[in-house]
């Protein structure tokens, strides 16, 4: 995910150069190599160990995790729309559709199904242990309804973008007021229980995913509707133009409330100092990284010079996180510090009841 935006980010900026081109390409293929390679490393893991599956997905913070599979390929989808359906042609605007159709529905499975596990688990969770990665598997949804938007574009057949658009107004309406209410509920933790432990203070960044994407999301909606409309007579002559109004103005709204998280996230960063680093550090890269896609849309429908400039701003800060927090992974995989499976527990615990049992039997 945080790769997969800074190649959009250099791909999309206002003030951009050939340059710029041709390093979100090169970052744009090592995502396709990480995504392909850590996706083949999960499949084996959980072929060679099938119990492993089943702790995890039960697992009340790790199995959160599984939203970002789908955000992760919805930015290899993005950038099959802006670099290879120019170069490649009509094909590639159906491979991006086709990949988007399976991101879709794993996103609506990831979003639907990990909160009713929540919901269904026989330990309760206390309040004071909530996270923001509450919000990973319905993000999905939001990020899935943007990158529809940006598919719907490059479809040739006006019949086919429409159904593209209808499906990701329906994520986003999915997506985007559920993530309002957990970020309710995290607000409610952070008042009552104050801010979260230093491990993992980054994820304060993570409400501004939903903000930022789902701005984002439905200012692209409403261009492509304006578009696509009238091509297939849906609705009433005009119809097109209103989406596209309303889409800016919900857009900049959420926008403005990710002002105030984006306060939260920095002021509780600079408050605490110093934090262990780890694999949540990534949730600088991607939330912040949306929420300038965000920045930069409404810098051009607007158009306003300092949307464009924050936007470039933001963008920037995104990359050099980029580049640190990765050296700081590279750092942590050759160490093996990294290394961590909290579910990994759950599953010694259940072999251990189980040898337990047989004991007993056995006397």
């Amino acid at each position: 995910m945080g790769t997969g935006i800074v190649s959009i980010l250099l791909n999309t900026l206002p003030y951009n150069g050939i340059w710029l081109y041709w390093i979100s390409v090169v970052i744009f293929a090592f995502n396709v190599l990480l995504f392909a390679s850590f996706l083949l490393i999960t499949a084996i893991r959980y072929l060679l160990f099938p119990d492993i599956f089943s702790v995890m997905i039960t697992h009340p913070a790790q199995s959160l995790f599984l939203g970002t599979f789908p955000m992760g390929l919805a930015t290899i989808i993005n950038m099959i729309c802006f670099v290879c359906v120019p170069a490649w042609g009509e094909w590639a605007s159906y491979l991006a559709w086709g990949l988007w159709i399976a991101d879709a529905v794993i996103s609506v499975m990831t979003c639907f199904t990990l909160p009713f596990i929540i919901m269904t688990r026989k330990s309760e969770i206390m309040l004071s242990s909530m996270s923001a990665a509450w919000l990973l598997p319905i993000v999905s949804c939001v990020v899935a309804a943007a990158s529809g938007s940006i598919v719907a574009e490059t479809l040739p057949d006006p019949q086919y973008a429409l159904g593209t658009i209808v499906a990701s107004y329906v994520l986003w309406g999915v997506g985007v007021p559920l993530a309002l209410m957990i970020m309710v509920i995290y607000l409610m933790r952070l008042m009552l229980h104050k801010l979260p432990p230093k491990e993992i203070m980054v994820s304060m960044f993570l409400p501004l995913g939903p903000l930022g994407q789902g701005s984002y999301g439905i200012q692209r909606l409403g261009g492509v509707a304006n578009k696509i409309f009238p091509k297939t007579g849906t609705l009433s002559h005009g119809a097109g133009e209103v989406f596209e109004i309303i889409g800016f103005f919900i857009g900049l709204l959420l926008w403005a409330f990710g002002l105030l998280w984006l306060f939260f996230a920095v002021a509780s960063i600079l408050r605490t100092r110093k934090f262990p680093f780890n694999l949540g550090w990534w949730a600088f890269t991607f939330p912040l990284g949306v929420y300038a896609t965000s920045t930069c849309q409404l810098g051009r429908e607007l158009p306003s010079e300092f949307f464009r400039v924050v936007g470039t701003i933001f963008s920037v800060c995104v990359v050099l996180l980029w580049v640190l927090v990765t050296w700081m992974t590279a750092k942590g995989m050759y160490d093996q510090s990294l290394f961590v499976a909290p579910c990994l527990a759950d599953l010694r615990e259940r072999e251990r009841r189980k040898r337990e049992e047989m004991q007993v039997e056995d006397i």
